[in-house]
């Protein structure tokens, strides 16, 4: 049997570029969140979801039917909150940073994971081809710590000091990241641990001294900052459901040249497992741990 994937869907942004949650905006009939979560399904054991703390506080108002997160008037197994559809196994708050909203996620993922991977919620156009790219990279026999995609620059870079350019720097060697990253599990808490900030979870692994493998990204897999961006987003939607295989399903691999989805798999939402999810407390929603030794999550609290 291989190792168990958690992959940890960071929604936890105040959007204060976008000015509003632009996780849980409309694309494609869809919220952003809910097609991060379509994606990571299709590779993983058990998704966390980390959301805003004023999103569960308020109830599930803000998460349209799509985002298939847990509903607090439907019971799972064992009495633990379950997600429409099972789109994530738990939902927890998020922290002030990004790092910290990844370690509330991860303080949820179980110990018997051996693979987390990291994916913002902002990039709703990954596909499942680019999420077991990345899988795979870190499953390999002496394969490394970590692996994340990437995609050729092919701006003019140039390095500034006092608003006059000091160099121009060499891209060849240059690329720009993306998510969804993959993780060892043990490595992933060890940069973690120490509580520091990044703006990528790979930044982490690497000051460890530890490799990260770069796979191919993709150009399409945008971050949504602005809503410029949500229109870019939404017209690459189009096209590659323009170009749509047919009998393909909707999600981020129904089209062509975006990672459909092999052996006949849809990236659909499946059932919720591990016995893990959100249970409400009165108006207290909280995050419980259940059967598969999970530790902790963090507790949502107005």
């Amino acid at each position: 049997m291989s190792e168990q994937v958690w992959t940890v869907v960071v929604a936890g942004g105040a959007g204060t570029r976008f000015g509003s949650h632009k996780q849980f905006e409309a694309l494609g009939g869809r919220s952003l969140v809910a097609w991060a979560l379509s994606a990571a399904r299709s590779v993983s054991d058990g998704v966390v979801l980390v959301v805003p703390a004023g999103v569960l506080e308020a109830g599930t108002g803000m998460l349209d039917a799509g985002t298939d997160v847990p509903d607090a008037g439907t019971d799972g197994p064992d009495g633990h909150r379950a997600g429409v559809d099972g789109g994530a196994d738990v939902v927890v708050c998020g922290g002030a940073t990004r790092a910290e909203s990844v370690r509330a996620g991860l303080a949820a993922v179980p110990a018997s994971a051996g693979v987390v991977v990291v994916h913002d919620a902002a990039r709703p156009l990954a596909t499942p081809a680019l999420f077991r790219a990345v899988v795979e990279a870190v499953r390999r026999p002496g394969g490394p710590a970590g692996a994340v995609p990437g995609v050729p620059v092919h701006d003019t870079v140039k390095r500034v000091a006092g608003g006059l350019v000091a160099a121009t720097v060499d891209r060849q060697d240059l690329v720009a990241v993306q998510t969804p990253q993959a993780f060892r599990a043990d490595v992933l808490r060890r940069a973690h641990a120490g509580g520091g900030d990044a703006t990528d979870d790979a930044g982490l692994v690497e000051a460890l001294g530890l490799d990260v493998a770069i796979v191919p990204g993709d150009p399409r897999n945008r971050k949504v900052t602005t809503p410029e961006d949500l229109v870019v987003a939404g017209a690459l939607l189009a096209r590659r459901d323009d170009d749509a295989v047919p009998g393909a399903g909707p999600g981020p691999g129904g089209g062509a040249g975006l990672g459909v989805v092999a052996d006949g798999a849809d990236p659909e939402i499946v059932a919720g497992r591990a016995g893990l999810g959100v249970v409400a407390d009165g108006a207290d929603p909280e995050i419980v741990a259940g059967p598969a030794g999970a530790s902790a999550g963090s507790e949502c609290r107005r």
